[in-house]
């Protein structure tokens, strides 16, 4: 049974004020966040240019591209531990700090080489890992009725990915290929120096005692853990997973051209990123656990309308947008729901645990699509079984979540 920290107010009741503090430690999280993962995702947008000043294979592309997410998603691990611990104000510049030696390593160092590359982009993972030291410091300013829609804001800087997906390659073809990581190590160092000025923990933080690693291996032992990650897993996951390979998945059924399928694969990120906050938002007066329970049923109807091949214009179009717009506000009702279910003192361990299963929750789809497609020549069967595995998370939060709702019910 799931047990919480706290538990949100009735849905309709008198929010309590939030202090002017909290806003500017949510706008400055938003930003650092924003910015370590435009330094994440440095790599990806200049895959098939090092592929082919590499001369790499197709594995050694995707592995090239897949090291510093794989990285960041499983670094958020014990740094949200460590945050736990220190306090954001500590880990959010030292991690940003940190961050501009790989940026600038890649840059002028490792270019040449695949080792150096893949060396390289095993530390740029570490600008992945912030978005577990951002969460703890955010929830712990805002009362359980604001938390929603504060975490929603702050999640609004995984748009960093799409800055990066952007503008790269323009800036590289501009100005060299050293002008975007410079840039972004300035950036970086900026940011580190005004976090270390502004940001503050919020007063009356409980800080845990022992070990990192102890208090990260008992976190992951909760039930509580285990039920987000797979929740978010689903959610996030699938978001990451339509980002990756929605461009090839709309030239191979529907024959784009690689810029028609580039905009359209924008425009589903950046829906998906604004729902977020309406997840939260939405969240916080409906409670998490029947948006969520809407949300995956969205994606198991438009997964399955998908899973037909229908015309992309209109029916597809509006399908993947809809699928879009329900995976982006899930993403933001998984967290407004740790807000109120993780224990005192383990938010930020929590935050890692699961922030790490929704990242490495969107490598699998990839590789299930790609392999069936080789196999029987159409999509159909990938996105049918999304629509399972969604109907499956949308069955099981409205049957094992119940006793979250009934916590909440009695806030």
């Amino acid at each position: 049974m799931v047990t919480g920290s706290a538990a949100s107010p009735v849905p309709g009741a008198q929010a309590p004020a939030v202090p002017r503090q909290a806003w500017i430690v949510l706008a400055t999280a938003t930003v650092g966040f924003a910015v370590n993962f435009w330094a994440w995702a440095l790599i990806s947008p200049l895959g098939s240019y090092f592929a082919g000043e590499l001369e790499l294979s197709a594995l050694e592309k995707s592995l090239l591209v897949a090291v510093p997410v794989v990285v960041g998603s499983l670094g958020r691990i014990p740094v949200g531990a460590l945050t736990d611990r220190f306090g954001a104000r500590v880990m959010f510049p030292v991690m940003s700090a940190l961050t501009i030696v790989p940026v600038l390593f890649v840059g002028f160092v490792a270019t040449g080489s695949l080792a150096l590359m893949l060396l390289g982009g095993t530390f740029l993972g570490l600008g992945g890992t912030t978005f577990a030291v951002g969460v703890p410091l955010v929830n712990a300013w805002f009362p359980p009725a604001r938390r929603g829609a504060a975490l929603g804001i702050f999640g609004i800087g995984m748009g960093g990915t799409a800055v990066s997906s952007f503008t790269t390659v323009a800036l590289k073809d501009a100005q060299g290929l050293t002008f975007p990581f410079v840039l972004v190590a300035v950036l970086l160092a900026v940011y580190a120096v005004v976090a270390a000025v502004v940001l503050r923990d919020a007063p009356g933080r409980q800080v845990p005692t022992g070990s990192a690693l102890r208090r990260a291996w008992t976190t992951f032992r909760m039930p509580v853990t285990l039920q987000l990650a797979f929740l978010y897993a689903v959610g996030f996951g699938g978001f990451v997973a339509f980002s990756v390979y929605l461009p090839t998945y709309l030239r191979d059924a529907f024959g784009l051209e690689p810029g028609d399928a580039a905009v359209r694969t924008a425009g589903f990120v950046v829906l998906a990123v604004a729902m977020r906050p309406v997840g939260g938002w939405l969240s916080d007066r409906l409670r998490p656990v029947p948006v969520l329970v809407a949300c995956f049923a969205v994606v198991a109807v438009f997964a399955t309308v998908c899973a037909l091949e229908p015309p992309l214009e209109p029916v597809g179009t509006v399908a993947f947008l809809t699928m879009a717009a329900a995976l982006g506000a899930s993403s933001g009702a998984v967290f407004a729901l740790l807000a109120v279910v993780a224990p005192p003192g383990t938010v930020g361990s929590v935050t890692g645990i699961v922030g790490a299963a929704g990242g490495l929750g969107g490598f699998a789809p990839p590789l299930v699509m790609g392999a069936i497609y080789g196999y029987v020549g159409n999509y159909k069967p990938g996105l049918a079984l999304l629509a399972v595995v969604a109907l499956a998370a949308a069955l099981y939060t409205a049957l094992a979540m119940r006793s979250v709702t009934a916590d909440v019910g009695r806030g």
